[in-house]
């Protein structure tokens, strides 16, 4: 299992925009491709608190391309970012890292 780590930076004043897309839009269209999240957090003290940070947990990097490229094509998607950005775009940056366990970790 590989995980990916993704941090999106909020324009200020847009977080609970990118909040309730996530909880009324993307989520049940993630579901419906297959998507596997592990987390969501925002910074509750220290940098960063226009930033939302979620992980997603992949069978491969071929498994995450093959399902990423059918997720963001997906007219609902596309029509859920459109309509949440009606009022302006949401965010400033994303960021995108993948992780791979230790040997130790608990999280395999």
């Amino acid at each position: 299992m590989i995980y990916e780590q993704r941090i999106y930076s909020c324009i200020p004043g847009r977080m609970p925009a990118l909040l309730k897309r996530f909880e009324t839009q993307t989520l049940p269209i993630w579901k419906k491709h297959g998507l596997r999240p592990v987390g969501f957090w925002t910074v509750l003290v220290g940098d960063g608190n226009h930033d939302l940070h979620y992980m997603l947990a992949w069978e491969s990097l071929a498994e995450r391309e093959r399902i990423w490229t059918v997720f963001q094509a997906d007219p609902a998607w596309q029509t859920a970012r459109s309509e949440s950005e009606r009022d302006g775009p949401i965010l400033a940056n994303i960021k995108s890292s993948f992780l791979q366990p230790t040997s130790f970790s608990a999280l395999k």
